[in-house]
């Protein structure tokens, strides 16, 4: 049974495969492609991602967390009631969110700034 309608976690696997390249490509060395397929909600999401062989696991076990959330709507996992997350892996996904979402903020603001002045 799929709790999370489809769109929702589209939305949160996109966010994923954003989050994790910009981490490990900063933080690590030796990436290599892995393409995924994950079927939820009667579609499947087939995508490549080039991540070390750490960040693939963690990856993995993210997007399986993801897959098996009982919650709808979802609620973010440090604010959720009944976390699925073993506590180590939880930690290394929120130095991961920390760090790609800045760094994704900035990246924003940087374009945003280039487009104001003309630059892009």
């Amino acid at each position: 049974m799929f709790l999370v309608k489809v769109e929702d976690f589209e939305r949160e696997l996109n966010t994923l495969r954003r989050m994790f390249p910009v981490y490990c490509h900063d933080k690590h060395t030796g990436q290599f492609l892995k393409t995924y397929e994950v079927p939820y909600g009667g579609k499947v999401f087939r995508f490549e991602i080039g991540l070390c062989g750490e960040c693939h696991s963690l990856f993995a076990y993210a997007v399986e967390r993801l897959t098996q959330c009982p919650h709808d709507p979802k609620p973010r996992c440090r604010k959720c009631p009944d976390p699925c997350y073993e506590r180590n892996k939880y930690a290394q996904m929120a130095r991961i969110m920390r760090y790609a979402g800045v760094k994704l903020g900035l990246s924003k603001v940087k374009r945003k700034f280039k487009g104001l002045l003309g630059l892009d």
